[in-house]
């Protein structure tokens, strides 16, 4: 199979490198933008708020949703954050197995509900960290460096303290979303793990009655998960990555120069290598990966930030003031919130019901688990990971006005030459580090997509197989070609996932309410 694949990429390369010379593929996307631009209108609508400011309508319910969740569910975003951690080291990994919780009825070993919580000898396939790693590895990426290099050209400053607080809110939105991922998901016999939105919205929708919705709002999602896995997933990110490595090795003198086809056959194998081998390979890479990049980035951050420690105390005052500034670029108060809740959304997919598939595979028999596990993302990304950006390019002055026309390419070379103010080789590592975003972003958008195929087309190896194809291939054309439409596209798409995962998530509130209270009675049992 490996070799039938590495065929295949070898005979699409003549037909990328004539695309490239001709021209071929800015006028395929110029027809496909014609025939789509519709789709991105609708999801990227933006509501007029004021003469200056525009709002895109997807940030109301993602915002909103969260905010409520994060009060129903009575803080559970800070609340039970230390209870997470504790999740993650392992601390009440036995509490599946604990036979005091048996006798109370709390769990019910070789009782278990087939599709729910788990299959007697197949509760998942993954640990509580490694899932954490897989799906931190589609969140944190090219959007805490591009992302919020935008935000704080566009919205100054005070656009940091908005993500925070998006980042704060969205920890709710993932903690909802992933126990329904568990409570919901499928395990065949083998132990291979089926789960996401599209269980639990037909699942957890028909329990209530609402089972004709819940097979529409499936079918939708799974449309809009495969889109979003070739596109911003996939083609976007090794399109990236590929400008900044041929940036990085002379421009127009780099080997690479128009060979991108060349980049992206490499990427294709190596991403190809490890998703054949499904969620478990893709686990055993991301929690090597994620933490490595983490403690880089933000060990660099740290470096800067330590240099310039004297102007740490200036760069918070202006974060502070520039967030309640009735003047700004972007029209005052709002339009750096704006920026600021417009990043951190993009930044960590919280209420997007991604995330949710890949803690889907976890081994557990309590779903709220890997919901407290899950809210640790939206704090690593967008509170840790993107604070940090911000602070560095506050520090270093890179937040001009004059750059409100960035394009995420030009943004992480402005990210880029923030960093190497201070640290002069550092451009070089955070190469590195953008292609290791993109690997790793690539991988598990690839289990995301393949989820949403196989739950439209079936589980069978062909059709696995046919999936997992396409996406090598796609990897090579985005890396190849210049498809901005293409790729606006299937970032409409990622953003459309929320519509019908959103509704799933407020209509089923009240059941993580029950996996809540079930999960911490049974870690108040353990310690009795």
């Amino acid at each position: 199979m490996h070799k039938k694949i590495l065929t295949l990429l070898l005979t699409v390369m003549p037909f990328l490198t004539l695309a490239q010379e001709k021209g071929l593929d800015q006028q395929i996307d110029k027809i496909f933008g014609n025939a789509t631009g519709w789709f991105v209108d609708i999801i990227f609508y933006q509501i007029p708020f004021t003469e200056n400011i525009k709002i895109f309508w997807v940030l109301f319910p993602l915002i909103l949703g969260a905010t409520y969740f994060t009060i129903y569910f009575k803080f559970i975003n800070f609340r039970g954050f230390f209870t997470s951690v504790n999740i993650v080291r392992g601390k009440y990994d036995d509490i599946d197995h604990h036979e005091s919780l048996f006798e109370k009825g709390i769990s019910t070993p070789g009782e278990d509900i087939k599709g729910t919580i788990a299959i007697e000898n197949h509760e998942g396939e993954v640990s509580h960290f490694q899932a954490l790693t897989a799906a931190l590895s589609a969140t944190v990426g090219l959007g805490n460096i591009a992302g919020v290099a935008i935000a704080i050209s566009i919205g100054g400053a005070g656009a940091t303290l908005w993500m925070i607080v998006a980042g704060l809110l969205g920890m709710a939105s993932k903690f909802v979303e992933c126990t329904l991922g568990v409570k919901y998901r499928d395990i065949s016999k083998d132990g291979t793990v089926y789960g996401g939105p599209m269980y639990y919205l037909t699942k957890g929708l028909k329990s209530k009655g609402l089972g004709g919705l819940g097979k529409v709002l499936a079918v939708l999602f799974a449309i809009f998960v495969i889109g979003g896995s070739f596109g911003g997933g996939n083609m976007f990110q090794v399109n990236q990555a590929f400008q900044l490595v041929e940036s990085i090795t002379g421009g127009d003198n780099s080997f690479l120069h128009e060979r991108g086809w060349l980049f992206g056959l490499v990427m294709a194998i190596l991403v190809g290598i490890v998703i054949i081998g499904g969620i478990k390979k893709i686990a055993k890479v991301t929690d090597k990966i994620v933490p490595f990049m983490v403690v880089i980035y933000v060990g660099a951050s740290l470096f800067v930030l330590i240099a310039k420690y004297d102007m740490i105390g200036d760069a918070f005052l202006q974060i502070w003031n520039g967030a309640f500034s009735p003047e700004g670029v972007v029209g005052g108060a709002v339009g750096v919130l704006v920026q600021g809740f417009r990043r951190a959304a993009f930044s960590n997919e919280a209420g997007i019901g991604s995330a949710s598939i890949a803690h889907s595979a976890v081994k557990t028999q309590f779903a709220a688990s890997e919901g407290m596990v899950a809210l640790l993302e939206p704090f690593i990304d967008t509170v840790v990971v993107c604070t940090m950006t911000a602070l560095v390019l506050i520090i270093t002055g890179n937040v001009a006005a004059e750059n409100a026309s960035l394009n995420d390419a030009q943004a992480i070379l402005l990210t880029s030459g923030a960093f190497e103010s201070v640290i002069s080789w550092f451009p070089y590592v955070l190469t590195v580090a953008v292609v290791m975003f993109a690997f790793s972003t690539m991988i598990s958008w690839s289990y995301y997509g393949f989820q949403g195929w196989a739950f439209l087309f079936g589980r069978s190896k062909k059709m696995e197989y046919a999936y997992k194809l396409l996406f090598l291939i796609f990897i090579v054309i985005g890396a190849a070609a210049s498809l901005g439409s293409v790729i606006g596209f299937s970032d409409a798409m990622i953003f459309a996932m929320m519509v019908p995962n959103m509704i799933g998530l407020i209509l089923l509130a009240p059941k993580v309410k029950e996996e809540l209270n079930k999960y911490l009675t049974a870690i108040k049992v353990k310690k009795s």
